[in-house]
């Protein structure tokens, strides 16, 4: 087991923090209507229906990630994006957005020599015109006629 130093322990946990901030919808909307411009607590809140308490919470998590930082101006708080944890995020993406590129350039490839190696089925051709299957006699076949016959009398009441 590798052990990592204390540095790298509480970038990891600040890496924890911002993915734990944004796997909620609410808290990523606040952010993108942050991204728009700076705006208060009660302009964040309204669009999403709940109480002012409960947004609270979100916004102490995103906080707490360092996604946002607040200021109170009066009675007003308001908020604003704080984008340097999310570029160390897109950062620590990045390493795996080489393996991912890979991953599908091989398939791709796969695929490529797949549908080289296997035509598509195409129709069958068309039989022959000496086949006698292929000729028709001119007459016209009967259908089957019915196994049951007329309907039998019902009973009047």
């Amino acid at each position: 087991m590798v052990k990592l130093k204390a540095s790298d322990d509480e970038a990891a946990a600040e890496l924890d923090r911002v993915f734990a901030a944004l796997s909620d919808r609410t808290r990523r909307d606040v952010l993108r209507a942050l991204g728009e411009g700076e705006q208060s607590v009660s302009e964040l809140a309204q669009p999403h229906g709940m109480s002012l308490p409960g947004f609270m919470k979100h916004l102490r998590v995103l906080e707490e990630a360092g996604l946002i930082a607040r200021a109170k101006e009066g009675r007003v708080v308001r908020c604003e994006l704080s984008a340097q944890p999310l570029q160390e995020a897109a950062v620590w993406l990045s390493r795996y957005e080489k393996f991912w590129t890979e991953r599908f350039d091989a398939l791709g490839r796969y695929l490529y020599h797949q549908k080289e190696l296997s035509a598509w089925p195409t129709k069958p051709p068309a039989p022959p015109a000496s086949d006698p299957r292929s000729e028709s006699s001119g007459t016209t076949t009967k259908s089957r006629p019915s196994r049951s016959g007329k309907p039998g009398p019902t009973r009047k009441r």
